[in-house]
């Protein structure tokens, strides 16, 4: 990988390390009997080690329920549950059914630190219509290209333990949501479908979504869809341990450190992965020819979509470099990057993709194109093909993803 470029990334997960903020706040309360430590979503293993070593080990329970692949180092006496994502699987089930198990026959005494990170509305679920049909539905939705918030709203519709009714669970015990955000605004009932918040969501969004993008479902599922979620929960409070915010700045810092006069122009992206890398390019290429041989950078961050059309693989940050590298076709000194947070980007072990000048040219010589491999939805064997492949592992940590341009001079 580009070594300026990885910098920039390896600053960024080190700004928003999850163990070290949720130890500051953990370390800094008390509690009347040892808690129950459940932890859910990517960067649920090292959420639950901040907790742990906050504590001294003094906890009375502890459960992680993270992505395949994510589990390395989980702290001792922890129940680890390894679980499907971005599509919900029968460990999910197992995984929301002993959090269930291990917050039964609590008093106003005990106190449950619920830890949770992007990630937690597949990998926790108990759904009440059935697996099979939550996964149709899940993928449908993911396939024609609806928001995070709209796909949220249907599954705390469809979900024994989102929208607050975890919470519920837990009663009468004090729930902490010690949360990691990956969703813009940083709303509480909108990551990881707020399991133990009140929803404050529209209670018209999951039905109004359904009928936006003409969903295949049931009488019974559309009347689900409008039954209503807690709106207030008196046992429960927030607090985050990381957002987009810090991700952004943590860019900015490591592109100044490198020589860069940066600038974040977006914290809050959205829209289609290809149309807005396309809009960005061409920005970032106005720019340079504005601002001759200075060295430039530009940061977004946010969290866009696919629709996807094709039977390649990929993920929303590799299409985004793919399509950039459309506009940036021959011009020299431009590079631009997408990385998810977390380390992983759609169903790939790739975290995102880089593109240059000479991405498009590469992919011509291998016998394709940049066109052709979008149309496909197959970025990721695109960017393989260009060298332009961005892989970390697991980072532990999920806050959106960063958009980067680096300009310098030809």
């Amino acid at each position: 990988m580009d070594k300026e470029i990885q910098y920039i990334i390896m600053h960024c997960i080190e700004a928003c390390d999850p163990e070290q903020n949720v130890f500051d706040i953990v370390k800094q309360r008390s509690y009347a009997k040892p808690p129950v430590i459940i932890s859910i979503g990517k960067a649920a293993v090292s959420q639950a080690r901040g907790a742990a070593r906050a504590l001294r080990g003094n906890f009375r329970k502890g459960l992680i329920i993270t992505k395949y692949g994510h589990a390395l180092h989980a702290p001792d006496r922890f129940s680890v549950y390894e679980a499907g994502h971005p599509v919900p699987d029968e460990n999910s089930l197992r995984g929301a059914q002993a959090a269930l198990d291990a917050v039964q026959g609590l008093t106003a005494e005990d106190t449950v630190i619920f830890l949770v990170s992007g990630g937690g509305s597949a990998l926790f679920e108990l759904p009440v219509v059935g697996l099979d049909r939550l996964s149709v539905i899940t993928e449908e939705m993911l396939k024609k290209g609806c928001e995070i918030n709209e796909i949220n709203s249907v599954r705390k519709k469809l979900s024994a333990v989102k929208g607050g009714r975890f919470a519920l669970a837990c009663a009468p015990a004090k729930v902490e949501n010690l949360l990691l955000s990956d969703v813009l605004g940083d709303a509480p009932s909108v990551i990881a479908s707020g399991p133990a918040v009140p929803d404050d969501s529209p209670a018209e969004l999951a039905w109004q979504t359904a009928e936006k993008y003409k969903m295949s479902l049931t009488a019974e599922e559309l009347r689900l869809l409008r039954q209503p979620t807690p709106a207030a929960l008196q046992n429960v409070s927030v607090a985050y341990t990381g957002n987009l915010h810090i991700l952004t700045q943590a860019a900015k810092t490591a592109a100044e450190a490198l020589g860069y006069t940066a600038t974040v122009i977006n914290e809050a992206l959205t829209g289609e992965a290809s149309a807005q890398a396309e809009m960005f390019a061409k920005f970032v290429l106005e720019e340079k020819l504005k601002r001759p041989g200075e060295k430039l950078a530009y940061i977004m961050g946010g969290e866009t979509t696919v629709t996807i059309k094709g039977g390649g693989k990929g993920g929303r940050n590799q299409e985004f470099a793919l399509a950039a590298a459309k506009v940036l076709d021959g011009i020299d000194g431009i590079r631009i990057f997408a990385f998810g947070s977390d380390g992983t980007d759609g169903p790939t072990e790739n975290a995102g993709g880089i593109a240059d000048g000479g991405t498009a040219e590469k992919l011509r010589q291998a016998g394709g194109s940049v066109d052709a491999f979008l149309a496909d939805n197959n970025s990721a064997e695109a960017l393989r093909l260009a060298d332009g492949l961005i892989v970390t592992g697991p980072t532990g940590t999920n806050v959106n993803d960063l958009y980067m341009a680096l300009v310098t001079a030809d």
